[in-house]
C-alpha cells in the first residue's frame, strides 16, 4: 500500500465517497454529521439507540463491522470481502430508512447495560455544562421513553444522505451499492458552551490522580505538544518521582479548528499532593518555555513514521471523512510531515500558554488548586428566585424556594455564609420526575437541584405548578424508587450541600440555655461544697447526709440536663 496514494472524491448514490487505492481486505464506513451533542440532556440517547437499531438486521457475519456514537459524528464501518462490504453498507441504509421498531424495547435494555459499564469522565460536564459537548459526561436518559415516533423523527432529520460521507479503501469503487438515504441538510457543527465564568479552572472530585483538559486550535503543532508533555509527566512523575504509574496525554480534534488536549496522572492517596503538584510543575514549566528540543525530535520522529506507514493513507480515511463533514480542508500526508518538520519548540511555547489559558483541572477531593492560579470552578448560583419558602423538614438550614421562573435550594456553608443553587425552568436541561412526586432540575450550567415534597413538605398544588413550568421535552419519566426520609443530622450542624454550618437558635432559646446553665452552675457549686464540708457537720446524721447530698445532686441534673439537651438538639423550622 502506498503511504502518498492519492484520495479520490466521487459519489455514490449522491454521497460524497472518499476513495483510497489499497491492497488487502477491503474497508470501508459511512459517517454522518450527527451525535451526543447534538441532543438535549432530556432525549440523549437517540443517536445511539438509532445505531443499535440500524445494525440489528445485521446478525452475526463473519466478516468484522460496528458502530460507534461519537460527540459529533456518528459510525458505521466493515472490513471484509467486496461483496460482504456492499451486504453490509446497503443493509446500513436499508435499516435507517426502516427501523426495525419491533426491536426498540430490546435494544433500550441492552443500551442501558452497556451504560452501566461507561465511564466518560466529569470534565465534559464541568467544561461545557448539561448542553452540547458536556452530554457526553451524563447517561442517556432519553432512551428509556423515547418512542418509535421519537426514533423514527431523529432518524428522518439526521441520518440523510446530504449529512453523510462515504469511505472506502481496496482495489476499486464495489459494484452494487445502493445506499437509499431520505435527501436532507448538511448539519453544522454543534455549538460549543461553557459552564466556566473563567479558565485556567478547577474542581474537586474523585480519589483518583489528576486530570486536565485544554482548548486550543487545532494545529500540528498542538498534536506534537500532547507528545511532549506526555513524555515530561512520565519523567517527572514515574521516573524520577515515584508518585504515578500512568501519566499519558492525548489531543482530540473538536473538527471546528479547535482541538482538546487532555493529560492525566494516576495516584495512590498517600501521593496525591506529590502528583498534584508535580502536575503542575510541568504545565508551568511548559508554560514558562522550558521544552526541550530533544524532546520534541522523539515526538516527531514517532509521528512521521505513523504517516509514513504503509497503511497510513487509508487509516486517515474516517478523520478525512470527518472533516469533510464539518467542511475543513483536507490535508495529506506530505503536507502535515512538511508543518510537522517547522515545528520548534518556541511553537510548542505557544501552545502551552494557549492551553494555560483555557486549563480545566481535576484534582482528588479534599485538594485545591488555587495556590496554581486556578479558580475553582462555580458549584452554586449568583442569585436565588423569589418564591415560597420551605424549610427542611429536619431541622437544618436548607431550605427550597419555589419561584414563578425557577427553584432554588439555599443554605449554608461551613464558614457560614449563606449559598443558592438555582436552576431556572427555561434553561432546564433536564427533569428527572419519579412517581412518589419526588424531580430533580438539572440546569443547562450542569448545576443540579432536589426536590423532594415529603423532606421539605411541599404541597401538591406547588409541585403540580411546577411540573406545569418545566419544558415538555425536558422531562424524563423514571420508574418506582426507595423514596428518600429525612435524616437524622449531626448535633449542631445541618448539611447545606457545600459543606455544614452552625445551627441558629432564636433569642428566646439562647436565653433560656444560658439561665438553665446559670442554675445548673449555682447548684453544682452548692452540692459540691455539701458535699465536702456537710459530712464533717457534727449535727447532720449520716442518713441525713446522704438524703441531702442526694437530694442537691438530683436537682443538679435535673436542670442541666435540659439545658444539655438544648444545646444538643438542632434548631427546628
Amino acid at each position: 500500500m502506498n503511504p502518498h496514494a492519492t484520495v479520490h472524491h466521487t459519489r455514490v448514490d449522491g454521497i460524497p465517497t472518499l476513495f483510497v487505492q489499497a491492497a488487502g481486505p477491503m474497508r470501508a464506513g459511512l459517517v454522518f454529521r450527527v451525535g451526543i451533542a447534538d441532543e438535549t440532556l432530556g432525549r440523549a440517547g437517540l443517536t445511539h439507540l438509532i445505531e443499535h437499531l440500524a445494525l440489528y438486521r445485521q446478525g452475526v457475519a463473519d466478516y468484522h463491522y460496528n458502530g460507534a456514537t461519537k460527540a459529533a459524528f456518528t459510525h458505521f464501518h466493515v472490513e471484509g470481502a467486496e461483496h460482504e462490504i456492499v451486504a453490509y453498507l446497503t443493509g446500513v441504509c436499508a435499516s435507517l430508512t426502516d427501523l426495525p421498531m419491533d426491536r426498540l424495547e430490546t435494544e433500550k435494555e441492552i443500551l442501558r447495560t452497556e451504560e452501566s459499564r461507561r465511564d466518560s469522565g466529569l470534565l465534559p460536564l464541568w467544561r461545557y455544562g448539561a448542553q452540547g459537548y458536556g452530554l457526553v459526561s451524563y447517561p442517556e436518559w432519553g432512551v428509556r421513553n423515547a418512542s418509535a415516533q421519537d426514533v423514527w423523527q431523529w432518524a428522518q432529520s439526521w441520518f440523510t444522505s446530504d449529512n453523510a460521507v462515504l469511505w472506502i479503501a481496496g482495489e476499486h469503487i464495489p459494484a452494487g451499492l445502493s445506499l437509499k438515504l431520505p435527501a436532507g441538510d448538511r448539519r453544522p457543527m454543534p455549538a460549543v458552551t461553557s459552564a466556566l465564568p473563567t479558565t485556567p479552572a478547577y474542581f474537586s472530585d474523585g480519589t483518583g490522580g489528576v486530570l486536565l483538559d485544554a482548548v486550543v486550535a487545532d494545529t500540528t503543532a498542538a498534536w506534537l505538544y500532547s507528545g511532549v508533555l506526555e513524555r515530561e509527566l512520565t519523567r517527572a512523575l514515574r521516573q524520577e518521582g515515584g508518585y504515578s504509574y500512568t501519566a499519558a496525554s492525548d489531543v482530540t480534534s473538536r473538527r471546528d479548528g479547535y482541538a482538546l488536549v487532555t493529560a492525566f496522572a494516576d495516584s495512590l492517596p498517600a501521593k496525591q499532593d506529590a502528583v498534584l503538584g508535580g502536575f503542575v510543575d510541568v504545565l508551568a514549566g511548559f508554560q514558562a518555555g522550558r521544552i526541550a528540543q530533544s524532546d520534541l525530535d522523539a515526538v516527531r520522529g514517532r509521528a512521521d513514521g505513523a504517516l509514513a506507514a504503509p497503511d497510513t493513507a487509508a487509516r486517515r480515511l474516517p478523520g478525512l471523512a470527518e472533516d469533510l463533514l464539518a467542511g475543513r480542508p483536507l490535508r495529506t500526508a506530505d503536507e502535515l510531515r512538511a508543518e510537522m518538520r517547522a515545528v520548534t519548540p518556541a511553537h510548542l511555547h505557544e501552545v502551552a500558554v494557549e492551553a494555560a489559558a483555557t486549563a480545566l483541572l481535576q484534582v482528588p477531593s479534599g485538594h485545591r488548586a488555587d495556590w496554581a492560579g486556578y479558580t475553582a470552578a462555580p458549584v452554586d448560583s449568583p442569585y436565588a428566585v423569589t418564591g415560597r419558602r420551605f424549610a427542611a423538614r429536619d431541622g437544618g438550614d436548607t431550605a427550597l424556594i419555589m419561584g414563578a421562573d425557577g427553584v432554588s435550594l439555599t443554605g449554608r456553608t461551613a464558614d457560614g455564609s449563606e449559598r443558592a443553587v438555582t436552576v431556572q425552568y427555561r434553561s432546564c436541561a433536564a427533569v428527572l420526575s419519579w412517581p412518589d412526586g419526588g424531580r430533580r432540575l438539572v440546569g443547562a450550567d450542569g448545576l443540579t437541584v432536589e426536590v423532594e415534597p415529603g423532606l421539605y413538605g411541599i404541597d401538591a398544588h406547588t409541585m403540580a405548578a411546577l411540573d406545569a413550568a418545566v419544558p415538555p421535552h425536558a422531562v424524563v419519566h423514571l420508574p418506582p424508587r426507595q423514596q428518600p426520609q429525612p435524616a437524622a443530622r449531626r448535633p449542631e450542624t445541618a448539611t447545606t450541600g457545600g459543606g455544614t454550618a452552625p445551627v441558629r437558635r432564636t433569642w428566646g432559646q439562647r436565653i433560656g440555655i444560658f439561665l438553665l446553665l446559670s442554675l445548673a452552675a449555682l447548684l453544682a457549686f452548692v452540692a459540691l461544697a455539701w458535699t465536702i464540708g456537710g459530712a464533717g457537720d457534727p449535727e447532720t446524721g449520716a442518713g441525713e447526709y446522704a438524703i441531702l447530698t442526694g437530694v442537691l445532686w438530683a436537682a443538679v441534673a435535673g436542670v442541666g440536663w435540659p439545658a444539655v439537651s438544648m444545646l444538643r438538639r438542632p434548631r427546628q423550622g
